[in-house]
């Protein structure tokens, strides 16, 4: 049967070279060999290409090689007589189809205007997103890191109709797991077809239109290599590293809707080389042995009922889902959703009236376990379009519950409600603002239903501290803002409790491998005034997930004796360090950007990168697109920076961290800081001024340059001079 299959796999792979052949010599025809090409905002190049082959598609020139050497994949075309092992063969076509499917995408490219759009968000007037760029890659990469997605799905063609489409799509969200969407079947799309039922659609919500060609797949593929690039540290070029990767951590497959052409047989084999098998509705040969899979690799004539649960038993994904019971989904794959005053029933909190959420922890037997309450009134009391005020008291009781685990679990508040259908969350503590959807209200979502979704959640993730969870929703206009000033007054107690810890009055520190699965021989330390890089964790939280989960990821540190107080080095760190990265760091400085810095994952909010000349630094978050006085866009940056790396010169950090007195204060701390996107600089205004004046100098912040003052390295030392930047009176850095 597998004959059948490849044979198809073989033809589609010659149909679809002679075509990119074409493509190719058509525009070097128009455009010149030196016409630039590439996707948007990466420093990867094509990434398949680049992962598989090592080799930089940068102009139009370059593609010749690339056809040169599918042409030496391509086997010849199968023969009715003859019956060999034709897996290999079909595997190599497959391999070629993923290279000509990434030169057809990167020529749209040239395309004007260009077919897609650039960003995380489909318009009105287009729904397909082409090629994710290095940014979002790497903020989606963290969700493949911390276990919020489990994979993704590469859905190719159309359902029967569009009420199977949304099943299929809402199955896979609420297993948390991506929805990557190409090609089409009988004149229709998958995405065209949730569009036309008001789902929506973008990276945000998980269900990403990637293009109506068969090719568009390839930008699943790519996403997958660039991850084992930036996050795995394999190198370009190490195609056996490449796929093995992606075979053993990154767990995706193929759901084919529709009629199974020979484009498509071709495209599934080239995804076989990755480990991803294809599952499909169609009566189509099937390919039952397993070796390059985890188990089979094509499986067919699924019903669309048991598709999704087929595709994820074949795939060997492992998804804890626990069923909540309320009237609409919920994954994280809504915590992205959107609500606009259009589609909202109500708004609670926010801009035009109180908002806060607050956990406290009481005695056992002062909470009644799975009791909700709404004190004012509920959604079906509320006028449709007005805004409420809104207070969530939580109050939690354990026997293993310490104070200092109430901000962790209040933290949780927004990515909890968040996951279901229709809740738009904003903000925590005092600043929350809330919309309930329209469609949220009418499916029976009421805000009990806060309760049942708390209850349930904590239980399920924190249940070896919490015992009982019951939880109040205010409503009442005085008793929110009363109880709201109770919470503020434990907020003030929680900061005073941590901003009294230092690095010095502490004797254990915390790890955190969470993200060793993307970067093996990373190891972050976390600090009280050093939080972790992706700025989730802070010291507390690393307590705290240490005493949930003892053999977890964050493993505490005792810092033994020191061996450089400046620099921020310990016997024990370093022991820590040099063991769980596998000794490949064998010191580390916590607070040193120049000696032994540590390592970067990929996770990273931010980059601090030296700028030599200018003796001191600059710092660019993952937010912003534009070039930099390094001469480095974030997204090369942190190519370079991730993936476990130990850099002199470079170090991930997350934003808090600039705000820190331990911030890179082995040369000079926040002094150093010459340059950052202005969006950055205005968010952390009032952290800048306040160590301006510890240190001496209140208008520091009128010295930072940003995108508007400085490009390059030497316009920033220009504009050092104009304002008298007290690093020019510093030593030097190197």
């Amino acid at each position: 049967m597998s004959k059948i299959i490849l044979s198809g796999v073989i033809r589609g792979a010659h149909e679809i070279y002679a075509r990119a052949e074409k493509k190719v010599n058509d525009a070097i025809a128009k455009f010149g060999e030196d016409k630039e090409v590439q996707l948007p905002n990466t420093g990867y190049y094509l990434p398949v290409i680049y992962g598989i082959l090592g080799h930089k598609v940068e102009t139009l020139g370059d593609m010749k090689p690339v056809l040169e050497r599918c042409q030496q994949l391509l086997p010849p075309q199968v023969r009715d007589e003859l019956w060999v092992p034709y897996l290999g063969q079909g595997l190599d076509a497959g391999m070629a189809t993923l290279f000509l499917f990434e030169m057809e995408e990167a020529l749209k490219y040239l395309e004007d205007p260009i077919p897609y759009c650039l960003g995380e968000d489909p318009t009105e007037d287009n729904i397909w997103l082409g090629a994710a760029d290095d940014v979002i890659m790497r903020k989606r990469g963290v969700e493949f890191v911390d276990g919020s997605a489990p994979g993704f799905a590469a859905v190719v063609g159309a359902a029967p109709d569009n009420e199977t489409a949304v099943k299929i799509a809402k199955e896979l969200q609420e297993k948390g797991i991506y929805v990557f969407m190409a090609g089409s079947d009988k004149g229709t799309t998958f995405a065209e077809q949730l569009v036309a039922e008001g789902v929506q659609v973008g990276w945000p919500t998980r269900l990403v239109p990637f293009g109506r060609d068969t090719s568009a797949a390839i930008h699943a593929v790519g996403f997958a290599t660039r991850a084992a690039m930036a996050f795995g540290g394999v190198e370009p070029g190490d195609f056996r590293g490449i796929l093995k990767y992606n075979q053993n951590r990154v767990f995706a497959f193929v759901v084919a809707l529709g009629e199974v052409t020979d484009e498509w047989y071709a495209a599934a084999a080239g995804a076989i080389n990755y480990g991803f098998p294809t599952i499909a509705d169609s009566d189509i040969p099937e390919i039952l042995v397993t070796g390059i899979c985890t188990y089979e690799h094509v499986v067919s004539n699924i019903p669309h009922d048991q598709i999704v649960a087929k595709a994820i038993e074949v795939r060997g994904l492992k998804i804890q889902i626990t069923k909540i019971d309320i009237p609409v989904s919920h994954s994280p794959a809504f915590e992205g959703e959107r609500i606009g005053k259009d589609a909202m029933h109500v708004e609670l909190g926010g801009p035009k009236a109180d908002g806060f959420e607050f956990c406290r922890m009481l005695s056992l037997d002062q909470v009644e376990d799975g009791k909700f309450e709404v004190i004012g009134p509920d959604l079906d009391e509320m006028e449709e379009g007005k805004t409420y005020p809104l207070g969530i008291w939580i109050e939690v009781a354990g026997r293993n519950m310490q104070e200092d685990f109430e901000p962790i679990i209040e933290r949780q508040i927004h990515h909890l409600l968040n996951g279901a259908e229709g809740v738009l969350h904003i903000g925590q503590r005092d600043i929350v603002w809330m919309r309930i959807s329209k469609k949220a209200f009418q499916a029976g979502f009421s805000l009990k239903h806060f309760g049942t979704i708390l209850h349930a959640k904590f239980h399920n993730e924190y249940g070896k501290i919490v015992d009982k969870v019951q939880v109040k929703i205010y409503t009442d206009p005085d008793k929110v803002k009363e109880l709201m000033e109770e919470a503020r007054a434990t907020y003030r107690i929680r900061e005073e409790r941590l901003g009294s810890m230092t690095d010095e009055t502490i004797d254990t520190y915390y790890s955190c491998t969470l993200c060793q699965s993307f970067a093996p021989d990373h190891v972050c330390v976390i600090t009280p005034e050093r939080p972790g890089l992706c700025g989730a964790y802070n010291w507390l939280d690393g307590k705290a997930a240490y005493e949930i989960t003892p053999t977890g990821p964050n493993q505490p540190i005792e810092k033994g004796e020191v061996i450089d107080e400046k620099l921020g080095q310990w016997t024990g760190v370093n022991e820590f360090v040099y063991t769980n990265s596998h000794e490949a760091v064998p010191s580390f400085s916590a607070y040193s950007l120049m000696v032994d810095p540590m390592t970067s994952c990929g996770c990273f909010e931010a980059i601090v990168v030296l700028l030599p000349m200018a003796n001191g630094i600059m710092v660019v978050d993952r937010d912003f697109a534009g070039m930099t006085p390094c001469g480095m866009p974030f997204s090369t940056l942190a190519g370079s920076v991730g993936g476990g790396a130990q850099t002199p010169g470079f170090v991930g950090i997350s934003k808090f961290y600039i705000g820190s007195k331990k911030f890179i204060s082995a040369e000079g701390g926040i002094l150093r800081l010459l340059w950052m996107p202005k969006a950055l600089k205005e968010s952390l205004k009032e952290t800048i001024d306040r160590r301006g004046e510890e240190l001496g100098i209140p208008d520091l912040y009128d010295k930072i340059a940003t995108e508007e003052d400085a490009t390059t390295e030497e316009e920033v030392m220009e504009f050092m001079q104009k304002v008298g930047h007290p690093a020019l009176e510093m030593d030097p850095m190197m």
